[in-house]
């Protein structure tokens, strides 16, 4: 199941506490003061992992918790420190704090794997006694108690991260592309709205060059005011280096067609206006042979203000043009970078 948001709670452990207590021994009279001082709370840490592409464990668990301190005990001995907590994220997530008034904060962007990042710092132990001790008042009788942490309500939102973003219409063959050049295994039928979740996969070149894809949902026009699947999966092509407008060849205009798509991004966020893109024409097979080329070329005519590099044709099913996209993709993602 892909999950790419979530609200949870999360709490640094208690300081422990310090603690009164004099010296008791035999043949050691006025043994002193010898409280310890209590443990520290344990801190809240998130790692980014690419193992995971989900927030799944966030879903139904909502609260965690790390350790809290133990109390000092005498003979000066300390609490132990609180366990860690460590929370794993997907790449792409960003978490934002949620204050009393609802309004919200960014606080950490996963970007990395295996960054470690602090959220929430543990509270520090309380001092027992012993630390009072001074010439003028050799019995202290009193400690300090551990800090306390409070909660903190968090909002979890993952973005994909991917290289190629594919945009299109429902039914424009996204899925089954992404099924040709790569590993991932979308649910591909002939009706629309087949794809429910964004889907990533990595587009082999060679043995050490490849580049990652992703297959989001079918956008309607009025997606970004919640039409269709609405802007629930529009966040994640804010993530990709590129975005792929993958146009069904057989589509009665397919100028609008691109127009309307790009209006939409754009609406849902104005930063992908100036975003890298690429055209490619879909289900090219659909096409007569002999008329192809006619096909293309008058096509090509509509976007000439709009872009000046050749718009390439395709079909998954054939395997036409596949490894020609493959390879522009991919020097594209490297000028990108």
């Amino acid at each position: 199941m892909f999950i790419d948001y979530a609200k949870i709670t999360i709490k640094a452990g208690n300081g422990g506490h310090g603690v009164v207590s004099f010296r008791r021994e035999k043949f050691v009279p006025r043994g002193g003061p010898d409280g310890g001082d209590g443990g520290r709370g344990g801190d809240v840490f998130v790692i980014g992992d690419y193992n995971l592409n989900t927030l799944l464990d966030y879903r139904y668990n909502k609260r965690f918790e790390a350790d809290n301190g133990k109390d000092g005990a005498g003979k000066r001995k300390s609490g132990a420190s609180g366990k860690d907590l460590v929370l794993k994220l997907p790449l792409g997530t960003e978490i934002f704090q949620i204050n009393e008034d609802g309004s919200k904060i960014k606080l950490i962007d996963v970007t990395e794997h295996d960054e470690k990042i602090l959220l929430a710092k543990g509270g520090f132990g309380g001092k027992g006694n012993s630390n009072f001790a001074t010439p003028t008042n050799q019995a202290p009788r009193h400690a300090t108690s551990g800090k306390p942490t409070q909660e903190m309500q968090l909002e979890l939102v993952l973005k994909l991260m991917a290289d190629v973003g594919l945009v299109g219409f429902p039914n424009a063959g996204k899925s089954t592309l992404l099924s040709v050049v790569s590993a991932a295994r979308p649910k591909i039928a002939d009706y629309e709205f087949t794809t429910l979740e964004p889907m990533l996969g990595v587009v082999r070149i060679s043995d050490y060059k490849s580049f990652v894809m992703a297959d989001i949902p079918g956008i309607i026009e009025g997606a970004h005011l919640g039409k269709g699947l609405g802007h629930q999966f529009l966040r994640h092509i804010q993530r990709t280096s590129i975005l792929l407008y993958l146009l069904d060849v057989s589509s009665q205009d397919p100028l609008e067609a691109f127009q309307i798509l790009k209006a939409e991004l754009n609406e849902y966020d104005s930063f992908l206006e100036k975003r890298p893109f690429s055209i490619v024409l879909s289900k090219i097979d659909t096409i007569p042979p002999e008329e192809r080329e006619e096909k293309i070329a008058e096509i090509q005519a509509l976007f000439a203000e709009i872009t000046s590099e050749p718009i390439m044709a395709i079909s998954s099913v054939a395997n036409l043009g596949i490894d020609e996209l493959k390879n522009s993709l991919f020097h594209k993602v490297q000028n990108s970078q």
